[in-house]
C-alpha cells in the first residue's frame, strides 16, 4: 500500500512539470540569432547581423538577461522585423527554446 501511495505521488509530480513546460509564458528581450547571443561578430547594426546570420542557418533567438533562447517557429517575417530590437515572444519553454506562439514589440 505504501510502495502504491509513493508511485501515485511520483507519476502526479511527473505529470505536473510536463503540464507546466507546455503553459505559455511571455519572455522580453532582445532579439538575436543564436550563434552570436548578445555579442555581434559582424560590423553595422545589431539588426543586419542577425539576419545575415539566420540567412547563412543560425536560428532566431532571443536573449533576456544572461539567457540565450532559441525560437522556434513561430511567424518569421515578424521576428525578422524585430531583429536586433526589444521584443515580446509568448510560447512554450523548454529548457533553452521557445515553440514560439506570438510575437510583439516590447515597449
Amino acid at each position: 500500500m505504501k510502495r502504491t501511495v509513493i508511485c501515485v505521488a511520483a507519476i502526479l509530480a511527473l505529470f505536473s512539470f510536463a503540464t507546466a513546460a507546455d503553459k505559455p509564458q511571455t519572455l522580453t528581450g532582445v532579439i538575436t540569432d543564436e550563434m552570436c547571443g548578445a555579442r555581434h561578430m559582424m560590423s553595422g547594426s545589431a539588426a543586419d547581423c542577425v539576419r545575415a546570420c539566420v540567412k547563412e542557418g543560425s536560428k532566431y533567438g532571443l536573449v533576456v538577461g544572461d539567457t540565450v533562447y532559441t525560437l522556434d517557429g513561430g511567424d518569421q517575417a515578424a521576428i525578422d522585423k524585430l531583429a536586433g530590437e526589444r521584443a515580446k515572444i509568448t510560447g512554450s519553454v523548454n529548457g533553452k527554446t521557445v515553440k514560439v506562439q506570438s510575437v510583439s514589440a516590447a515597449k
